[in-house]
């Protein structure tokens, strides 16, 4: 099973970004799925995450600018983030609880990270 992200870069203060991660492989089903970002120095902290149906949870510094969203036929989640500030530069994972198969083991995986820089 591998998590495959897309869609940092650079971007001016009050830009957009969207950010794709997407799940393969011996999937059996993939419960929440979220995004992360951890700057240099600083612990990995929760942007926002989405369960399987759909209830969704954002960190209070994003509430009302990010929106997270899933695609379950494709097994793909995104991060729509608008009104983007400097103090949203950082790198961002994405995360998965996924059962695989055939040997039904549920655990986390990590995608590698992308990087958003938000500056002028």
């Amino acid at each position: 099973v591998q998590l495959q992200a897309s869609g940092g870069g650079l971007v001016q203060p009050g830009g957009s970004l969207r950010l794709s991660c997407t799940a393969s492989g011996s999937i059996w089903s993939i419960d929440d799925m979220g995004w992360y970002r951890q700057a240099p120095g600083k612990q990995r902290e929760l942007v926002a995450q989405i369960g399987s149906g759909g209830v969704t949870n954002y960190a209070d510094s994003v509430k009302g600018r990010f929106t997270i969203s899933r695609e379950h036929a494709k097994n793909t989640v995104y991060l729509q983030m608008n009104s983007l500030k400097p103090e949203d530069t950082d790198v961002y994972s994405c995360n998965a609880i996924i059962t695989s198969w055939p040997s039904y083991k549920r655990m986390a995986y990590w995608g590698k990270g992308t990087l958003v820089t938000v500056s002028s």
